[in-house]
């Protein structure tokens, strides 16, 4: 049994759910738990009765430490504020032997364990993954060279005790914004295999394929710096959905077997499981759709994006085309 950990809003319900099918369309053993950050996702995720899972609210998980800071954080960095603290609840509270932390926007195209048993092999007791950037997008002096998305803890000594620093970093320090040699809770990593015993860096390519490195992949024929590799999940960073029924995938350049392969397969699931939720009589907008902001700033970069060639702005109802 391989225990997972997750959390999303209302507005990433959607992905939410996708990643969890994905999950179990290529799991044969695992259970997921589910942190729903406000009360519509939290009556919805129960209403749904998902098995293999366990649905845990705000309420019940948000202890005095993280409800002090609660109030000094934006919704995005109160959720990477509670990152380690989820994980730590589920070790805790449900005496699991590990648990796997999962950004809500990944999607998994294979089964994730062998991702952990490759840890378990080198005898670690942490699992971290590379950015693995591709070289014009590298971020790691700002953003970390390791990426809070799919990380693992086990319940031992060594585990614990990165865990916890960890925990207690994110509650004094987590904000959107390069300070100090931080950023978020994911600058953290950067020193953690010489700070701490146990940690092992992933190694294996097809884990941690996102729009920042997937220049680097061959996904037609599953090729990566012309090695033959497996696609076990791509992450979805920046994919949203804005007004006027569009999508918007971002700011990366991709290729079109990437937008064919990947992007348009996923988008309709997303638009499979928001039809899904309307026939059960729900009527919010789960995808979270933003207004495309007006701002000089906003606009001069949407420029710039579409002078680079990589204005990935679809209508929805047309994307069957591409």
């Amino acid at each position: 049994m391989y225990n997972y950990c997750t959390l999303f809003d209302s507005n990433y319900l959607t992905r939410g759910l996708a990643m969890y099918e994905s999950l179990r369309k290529h799991s044969d053993s695992f259970h997921l738990y589910i942190f729903a950050f406000d009360d519509r996702s939290y009556k919805l995720l129960n209403k749904l009765d998902l098995e293999f899972t366990t649905i845990i609210s705000l309420k019940e998980f948000e202890d005095d430490d993280l409800l002090k800071v609660k109030p000094t954080r934006t919704t995005a960095e109160y959720c990477w504020t509670c990152t380690p603290s989820v994980i730590k609840y589920c070790i805790e509270k449900y005496n699991l032997e590990s648990c796997t932390y999962l950004d809500a926007d990944l999607y998994f195209y294979s089964d994730p364990s062998i991702l952990i048993e490759e840890m378990e092999k080198e005898k670690r007791s942490v699992l971290i993954t590379e950015h693995r950037y591709t070289p014009e997008y590298d971020q790691s002096a700002t953003s970390g060279i390791y990426c809070v998305q799919f990380m693992t803890f086990k319940n031992d000594k060594n585990g614990l005790t990165v865990l916890n620093w960890w925990r207690n970093a994110c509650l004094d320090w987590c904000y959107a914004r390069f300070e100090d040699g931080k950023f978020g809770d994911q600058k953290y990593l950067d020193d953690w295999p010489q700070r701490f015993e146990g940690i092992h860096v992933l190694k294996n390519p097809g884990g941690g394929v996102a729009p920042w490195n997937v220049q680097q992949y061959d996904i037609h024929n599953m090729k990566f710096l012309g090695n033959d590799f497996k696609l076990i999940f791509y992450h979805f960073h920046q994919l949203k959905f804005v007004e006027k029924g569009k999508i918007d995938l971002g700011s990366y350049k991709l290729s079109q077997d990437v937008i064919k392969l990947l992007y348009v397969p996923y988008i309709l699931h997303l638009e499979a499981i928001m039809k899904k939720l309307i026939g059960l009589g729900e009527t919010y907008d789960y995808h979270g759709t933003a207004k495309i902001k007006k701002d000089f700033k906003t606009v001069l970069r949407y420029i710039k994006r579409y002078i680079k060639g990589i204005y990935y702005i679809y209508d929805i109802n047309k994307i069957k085309e591409l």
